[in-house]
């Protein structure tokens, strides 16, 4: 960013004039400029007021703790359209982080303005908590190093494809010559707010006006009419599969190949992949990961998935220092729950996982047969032979994966196609989300407002629980009927319609992430405090998606949130998890706490992962309602009580600072 243009903030964005502003200090001052009598501002509400001014400056740590941010802890972030200044200089301030400073300092003491809309984005953006993942690559090995750089221009190109998808391109030309409302359209993919508290209040917008945000993938007119989902579900065929686009042509509707829809994206992404394989070429130790790169380079060329997600199917932790996926997946961002999401996951390998790789491989056909049991006559166990979850730490997301909000913590891909259909997928799990002492200490914080005392005692910050059930989350997408079972020859978006069906699938995940606790402790990988913590850490986790709310402002289902009150709801019935309205909670300052039977646990997660295995085996959608109906839009789960606990933290939304 340019002197000129933070000059331009301290007027336009901070509601006064530059002259209103501290002085900085002298260019080569070792520490931030003096704050006068003005007392120092937290590491948090620095990033957050950094965030309202679309500022790519974090403040890291306080290492030194004198509450006073020095050049050895400030960080310039990814994602802002453009290069970051250099903020440090020599072990010093630069003068562009002098004038950023000063506008922080009068955006904080800036007063609300009167305008609804502006004052609505600065809310949202405040409600949230920047949290950074950082990664440097500037020590990679010359081949190593050129590869990452070409991965990156890929996924800039997937941005630029997402954020033409979810129909955020054609709105950028009416975007206001407002920083707030540059970050929150830029964080958010659009002009509409997504935080819990503002999401549903049609004043807060980027834009002016609130206008709408069709999505691309299906006309503007047929997003008008009500109900325009089901009318696509009810013609199926071509209109439905997941890498096509809708189009209206001589009043007919018709399915475009993705490639045809998005051809110049498309080969962008193509050539950057082509030049990412190069790179890396004779590179032995990488032939599954050139393989792949140039699989995917094709399929962005020819729209067929299958040769790439065969070739990824053959990398893992043991044959690669790298992870990368990049395709069009998973459909939740699609108000039909029907097309494909582009998006980049670029990460590197963790090999710790192994460990649990080593210990899960041999079980994971047991697993698949313990699932058919609960159902005889209704679901034939398969051979299953996918690959366990690898362990990555985040580099970067890219469009789909780089939500608002927090991030994908595990995911099992494909979700189409013969890989998908004959059990082969690859699954991974986030080693590098949610471990900061920020995150942690707001989870123990939340947790403690909602658990009663005893049932607190079993919370910890190792995020081995946390973990454990992410790997069984993940693995057990690959086990029991998944998106591809067909029940009379109907897939599950025949069967529920797509956005029941999303959820059912991730109900099937995470009730298999209950279920398989007690098989891990028959097996002896688990002890029985293990056990436990692996069941609260679930249970805390499912109470922070209910609090997030069970549906969009334009109503589609929240397959995490519903999941978690239907998981909550069913325990709640069955008097393994209890709330007391005026028990106090582990905080010693609220009342109405949840306690949790660990003794009674493993019967209950029997019990509803059978019921989900009926419901997904069968195709039993007055079921799967039922469900919904009774946890997800009745009131057996206190959701306010949830939602009011959670919201008194800000909301973790993850920045990015890669070094090249």
């Amino acid at each position: 960013m340019t002197r000129a243009l933070l000059s331009m903030l301290l007027v336009l964005g901070c509601g006064g004039s530059a002259a209103n502003t501290p002085s900085p200090t002298p260019a080569g001052s070792a520490t931030r400029p003096a704050d006068g009598v003005e007392p120092p501002l937290g590491r948090l509400r620095v990033n957050q007021l950094a965030l309202t001014l679309d500022l790519p400056l974090y403040w890291e740590a306080d290492r030194d703790e004198d509450g006073q941010p020095d050049p050895d802890e400030v960080v310039a972030l990814t994602f802002y359209g453009a290069d970051a200044p250099a903020w440090t200089a020599d072990g010093a301030f630069t003068p562009a982080f002098e004038e950023a400073w000063a506008a922080i300092r009068a955006r904080h003491r800036m007063t609300p303005p009167e305008d609804a809309r502006r004052r609505l984005v600065l809310e949202e953006l405040g409600s949230s908590a920047p949290t950074l993942l950082r990664a440097d690559l500037s020590e990679l090995p010359p081949a190593h190093h050129a590869f990452a750089e070409h991965v990156l221009a890929a996924g800039a190109a997937i941005d630029r494809l997402y954020a033409t998808q979810v129909g955020m391109a054609a709105l950028a030309d009416q975007l206001p010559d407002d920083p707030a409302s540059r970050a929150l359209f830029r964080r958010n993919w659009g002009a509409g707010c997504r935080a819990p508290t503002t999401e549903s209040q049609a004043a807060c917008s980027a834009i002016p006006g609130s206008p709408d945000q069709p999505v691309d993938v299906y006309p503007a007119s047929l997003q008008a009419e009500e109900g325009f989902c089901q009318r696509l579900e009810s013609a199926g065929g071509e209109l439905t599969k997941p890498f096509t686009v809708v189009r209206e042509r001589e009043g007919e509707l018709v399915a475009v190949p993705f490639t045809e829809a998005y051809a110049e994206g498309m080969g962008e992404v193509a050539a950057h992949l082509r030049q990412a394989a190069e790179a890396l070429e004779g590179e032995e130790d990488e032939a599954a990961l050139v393989a792949y790169l140039r699989a995917a380079a094709q399929a962005f060329e020819d729209n067929d998935w299958g040769p790439a997600d065969e070739a990824w199917s053959r990398m893992n932790a043991r044959n690669s220092r790298w992870y990368l996926r990049v395709a069009p997946d998973e459909v939740y961002w699609d108000p039909c729950s029907l097309k494909a999401g582009f998006h980049m996951t670029f990460a590197r390998i963790d090999r710790g996982s192994l460990v649990w790789q080593d210990r899960l491989t041999p079980i994971q056909a047991e697993m698949e047969q313990r699932l058919a049991a609960l159902v005889p006559g209704e679901y034939e166990a398969r051979d299953v032979a996918f690959h366990m979850p690898d362990f990555i730490a985040i580099v970067t997301n890219h469009g789909d994966d780089r939500d608002p909000f927090g991030a994908t913590i595990g995911q099992s891909l494909p979700n189409w196609g013969a890989v998908a259909e004959e059990g082969r997928g690859r699954t991974v799990a986030m080693t590098n989300l949610y471990t900061d002492a920020d995150s942690l200490a707001r989870r123990r914080a939340t947790a403690a407002s909602l658990l009663a005392p005893e049932t607190m005692e079993l919370h910890t910050d190792d995020p081995e629980p946390g973990l454990l059930s992410t790997i069984l989350h993940e693995a057990t997408h690959n086990l029991g009927p998944a998106q591809e079972y067909r029940v009379d020859g109907q897939d599950d978006t025949a069967l529920f319609g797509g956005g029941l069906a999303s959820m059912l699938e991730e109900l099937k995940a995470q009730s298999g992430a209950l279920f398989f606790v007690s098989l891990l402790e028959e097996k002896g990988i688990l002890d029985a405090a293990q056990a436990d913590a692996t069941y609260l850490d679930s249970v805390v986790w499912a109470l922070g998606h209910i609090s997030r709310g069970m549906y969009t402002p334009s109503g589609q289902r929240k397959a995490y949130s519903q999941l978690a009150a239907i998981q909550i709801g069913f325990f709640l019935d069955e008097g393994v998890v209890r709330f007391d309205p005026e028990a106090t909670a582990a905080n010693g300052e609220d009342r109405g706490a949840f306690s949790v039977d660990f003794e009674a646990f493993p019967a209950a997660a029997e019990k509803l992962m059978k019921q989900v295995m009926h419901i997904k085996a069968t195709g039993d959608r007055e079921a799967a309602e039922a469900l919904a109906e009774r946890y997800v839009d009745g009131d057996v789960v206190p959701m306010e009580l949830i939602a009011e606990r959670y919201l008194r933290q800000p909301r973790g939304a993850f920045v990015y600072a890669v070094e090249l």
